[in-house]
């Protein structure tokens, strides 16, 4: 059943071609989910970021963005650079669907308002995410692009993959931030 809604909530776990790392992939949202106080449903009604008040913008809806903005960009950067940069597909789409697993640990409704958990206080998603697919086997660098995807990736050299992700995160992020400063 979890499965079911957790591949209905992401169509684009199909997009990856290694069937391993397909299966890991959904399976760490399946456990993020199995220790959530959420359901995939709320995805598609909460906003995807505290940062931005009154955030217009529902989780599932800016976490799409991302996993297409990131896999368009890949796609045109391994046309226009792939023989001076090789980029792996699977790793920028997995990674880009699992940047924000660790969310379903932060965050929490109550009274149907979304808020930070009290876990979410202390760890942020880059940090819970990540640890939610180390334990599912998904590989290092997948999960190096879930731990640096957001500011705290700030402090280590990211990927060629990791920083597609970031900045297609960041795309799908800012404008909603400096519409709300």
């Amino acid at each position: 059943m979890l499965q079911a809604e957790v591949k209905r909530i992401w169509p684009e776990i199909e997009w990856i071609d290694d069937t391993d790392l397909r299966e890991k992939v959904l399976r760490a949202w399946v456990l993020g989910f199995e220790r959530s106080p959420l359901v995939p449903k709320d995805l598609e009604e909460i906003p995807f970021t505290l940062l931005v008040p009154n955030c217009p913008a529902t989780f599932m809806e800016h976490k799409r963005c991302v996993v297409h903005i990131a896999r368009k960009s890949a796609e045109a950067m391994k046309e226009f650079l792939g023989k001076a940069l090789p980029i792996d597909m699977d790793t920028v789409i997995a990674g880009a669907i699992l940047a924000d697993v660790g969310k379903v640990l932060e965050y929490e409704k109550v009274d149907g308002e979304c808020r930070q958990s009290e876990r979410g206080r202390f760890l942020r998603h880059p940090f819970t995410g990540t640890a939610l697919c180390m334990e599912c086997g998904v590989p290092e660098p997948i999960c190096h692009i879930v731990a640096a995807h957001a500011g705290e990736g700030d402090l280590v050299k990211r990927s060629v993959e990791a920083t597609i992700v970031h900045h297609a995160d960041f795309m799908s992020y800012l404008p909603f931030k400096n519409l709300a400063s």
